[in-house]
């Protein structure tokens, strides 16, 4: 009982640690699915908005903290960028509570 009692605080700590982990590596998956959709929309509309919109659109939950900026040629061949930026804040207390900026970037050559 005593070795019980004195390890399952760490194996607590390792678990949520594993937890945060995979909650931060799900958000950078998503971040970066917003960005390529961003970067496609851009790719084939003009309208920059329409871009912006497909970024929210894929961050879901996230979009109201993400920072978006959008590069969009107006010559058919060149490259639109779409960057995403997103602070993430780690909840578990025990790790103190640190911010993470994640940042994306996808881009795809202007079709029309």
């Amino acid at each position: 009982m005593i070795e019980f009692a004195l390890i399952l605080p760490l194996v607590l700590v390792l678990l949520i640690g594993i937890v945060e982990v995979a909650v931060i590596a799900r958000t950078e998956i998503q971040l970066v699915y917003a960005a390529r959709e961003g970067a496609r929309e851009a790719a084939a509309s003009p309208d920059t908005s329409r871009a912006a919109a497909a970024v929210r659109s894929g961050l879901g939950s996230h979009a109201a903290r993400a920072t978006i900026a959008i590069s969009r040629p107006s010559t058919v061949g060149q490259t639109a960028t779409v960057t995403v930026t997103l602070p993430y804040r780690v909840a578990a207390p025990i790790f103190g509570g640190f911010s993470v900026t994640m940042t994306s970037r996808a881009s795809m050559r202007v079709e029309r």
